[in-house]
């Protein structure tokens, strides 16, 4: 590959592309920077074919370094079509793993066992100020509202930092000081609590309290990826085998243009203290060996795109990037054996070409608590993001805080983004009915199985600018799909302000609609037999109906008003008893509650009709519906016949049926072990 490319990924709707499954294009004498722009062709043909797409995927740019000199380029632009865009991304990056293989599909990696569990992390509730006392009221808090956290992110502000005035002309934001170097691999007297054992360190103290008496599961902690923001500081004590040296980052003048950045413009007039490549490695191990040694369990590893601007002297920035994430993950390797790694700030693409084992990538931009042009760009980006992002890890939606005017927006979003979902709450400053929609008692979060894309009629929009269309996301759990609907528009980026902002202070209501095709997968996860009818249950109005194939609900929204759309396949019982499974009717993600469906039909399937039409509640049983559910509270289903009894592990139960609109509901009660899962059979 040519040192340090630039990768532009555009997906082309065309009506007559030429049917290329491969196609490794060799460029020779290269003269300038090459440029594909996204596009749309107009569909004039009146023809039923399928309309094909094309992924295209363009490799450009330069090293980075001076002394890499060259007037060829091998593979630069790799392209692969098909009828389906998600199967077209996917089956193209999986092409381009196989040819470059400097990096593994998501498809392929360890998921670390925290996106399954809620966390809470100490960045907006603390930003640098944070202290091992501020940890441990975080977590008490939390637990108080019955919705625990069980992983913890100790973020920015827990690390050896040099201790220098603050200076005017360094960019601050959030309490971070952006130029500021590390100068030891241990926290700071911040973590050092009074009258401890000097045997034992203080953020060993810490993860023992928040394990021992919080039950938190999982901690990680934060680090850059060169260490802090600026670097480690050259011949720290103790880190002189580090062989650090300043280095000063030189951008593009595009990005440059496009986003003036005020780390950036800290770093390239202070330096940054970059860690020899032949020794990053050394310095990886020794701080996560040490993280380890105190219970943590991982690392959130952030300012990651800064190396690519490095690379003077060191090859080139995708030699000096390639060299940093592979010590990167070879000690992760050895020290947090859960994969425990989240990328942050990452998108650069010589990084993401280079991560074999890393599972988990920021899709986003900050959550900014106080910007209220942000939050609606911030659901748009990631859903949009993660259409590249998602066929590399699983993409991470970030925090957010859930007493605050867009705080079920941001909840309902990350309910079905597939994604970890965790909270960056103040102590004391929680809304536990929204959090109650998200968490389960034991700790756990109903995460739905894929990364949360947008639909394809939304793949040519602009929910955030347009003034018309709504931004639909869809993903699947084990038995069902979920679509979610957000109102986005009124603000995005500023190309003369360079920055996000506002742009239409009264954005009007928007109309759309849902159908079941939307989710993409559906019919893969209904299977061979259905005949593309499903039950739908909207979370917010907590409408029930049946909805036959093709047929489209329409949708009203406001700005930053939401629904969810779960559709449920209905399963055929007999030619006059139909049977969908809803999930936990008062989550978000109701349907993830539901992970295993089976109908098992009375006398080996032989019915007589006059059992199956009637309405008594002395007829005989006619089948069994048995379900694998997880989770508590009020559990919903669709029977088209009132049913006859329902059993939650063996134990009858009673339920309300509701014959206009074959809703079924019943109570599951709270578990006493963790993840456990219920049995509920269901005979109608």
């Amino acid at each position: 590959m040519w040192g340090g490319a630039v990768i532009n990924v555009i997906t082309v709707g065309l009506e007559r592309p030429p049917v290329i499954t491969l196609a490794f294009i060799q460029i020779n004498q290269i003269s300038g920077v090459y440029r594909i722009w996204e596009s749309k062709t107009e569909h004039r043909s009146r023809s039923k074919e399928p309309k094909r797409l094309v992924f295209f995927w363009c490799v450009i740019g330069f090293a980075g370094d001076s002394d890499v000199q060259t007037n060829q380029g091998l593979c630069l632009v790799y392209v692969h079509a098909g009828t389906n865009p998600f199967e077209v991304i996917n089956q193209a990056v999986k092409a381009v793993e196989k040819h470059m293989q400097t990096f593994v599909h998501r498809e392929k990696k360890k998921l670390p066992s925290f996106l399954d569990w809620f966390g809470w992390c100490t960045w907006d509730a603390f930003y640098t100020d944070v202290t091992a006392e501020g940890v441990v009221e975080g977590l008490k808090s939390l637990n108080e509202g019955e919705t625990p956290p069980r992983f913890l992110i100790v973020d920015d502000g827990w690390q050896q930092i040099e201790s220098k005035p603050k200076d005017s002309n360094v960019a601050v934001q959030e309490g971070a000081q952006f130029a500021s170097m590390l100068t030891g691999i241990k926290e700071n007297e911040k973590f050092q609590k009074n009258g401890q054992s000097e045997q034992v360190s203080g953020l060993k103290h810490v993860v023992d309290e928040a394990k021992q008496h919080h039950n938190v599961k999982f901690v990680y902690v934060w680090h850059a990826l060169a260490g802090y923001w600026g670097g480690v500081k050259p011949a720290a004590s103790g880190m002189e085998h580090y062989d650090t040296a300043l280095a000063y980052p030189v951008s593009s003048p595009g990005v440059t243009g496009n986003q003036p950045d005020i780390v950036f413009d800290s770093l390239s007039v202070h330096g940054l203290g970059l860690v020899h490549p032949k020794k990053v490695f050394n310095f990886y191990n020794e701080l996560h060996a040490y993280l380890a040694s105190c219970g943590v369990d991982g690392v959130k590893v952030d300012v990651q795109n800064i190396i690519e601007t490095l690379g003077s002297g060191h090859g080139g920035r995708v030699s000096l990037t390639r060299s940093y994430h592979q010590a990167l993950e070879a000690s992760v390797a050895r020290n947090f054996p859960d994969n425990g790694c989240i990328s942050c700030m990452c998108h650069n693409t010589d990084g993401l070409y280079s991560t074999k084992q890393t599972a988990v990538v920021r899709a986003s931009d900050d959550f900014y608590p106080r910007d209220p042009a942000s939050h609606t760009i911030h659901i748009s980006s990631v859903a949009y993001n993660t259409l590249f992002l998602g066929e590399f890890m699983q993409p991470d939606w970030d925090m957010f805080h859930s007493l605050h005017p867009a705080a079920d927006y941001h909840g309902a979003a990350r309910s079905i983004g597939g994604c970890a979902i965790y909270v960056s709450d103040k102590p004391g400053n929680h809304n536990f009915d929204l959090l109650r929609k998200l968490v389960l008692p034991d700790g756990s979060v109903l995460r739905a199985q894929l990364p949360g894309r947008p639909t394809r009629d939304c793949l040519f929009a602009d929910p955030a600018r347009d003034r018309t269309s709504l931004l639909k996301i869809w993903n699947v759990n084990k038995c069902s799909g979920v679509v979610g609907v957000f109102n986005c528009q009124g603000a995005g980026w500023c190309k003369v302000e360079k920055k996000t902002r506002i742009h239409d202070a009264s954005p009007g209501t928007l109309t759309g609609s849902v159908r079941a095709i939307d989710v993409d997968s559906l019919a893969q996860i209904a299977g061979d037999d259905w005949n593309g009818e499903t039950v739908v249950y909207a979370h917010k109005s907590g409408e029930v109906f049946r909805l036959p194939k093709d047929v489209s609900v329409p949708v009203t929204l406001k700005v930053l008003e939401y629904e969810l759309f779960h559709f449920c396949p209905l399963k055929e019982v007999t030619p006059n008893i139909s049977f969908a499974p809803i999930g936990l009717l008062d989550m978000f993600n109701s349907s993830g509650a539901v992970e295993h469906v089976v109908i098992h039909l009375a006398s080996d399937g032989e019915v007589s009709s006059e059992l199956t039409t009637s309405l008594s509640e002395n007829r005989s049983s006619t089948a069994t519906i048995t379900m694998k559910t997880r989770g508590c509270g009020r559990f919903g289903a669709y029977s088209s016949q009132r049913p006859l009894k329902c059993t939650v592990d063996r134990v009858e139960t009673d339920f309300e049926y509701d014959p206009a609109t074959g809703l079924l509901t019943f109570t599951i009660p709270i578990p006493k072990e963790d993840m456990y899962k219920w049995l509920v059979e269901i005979q109608v």
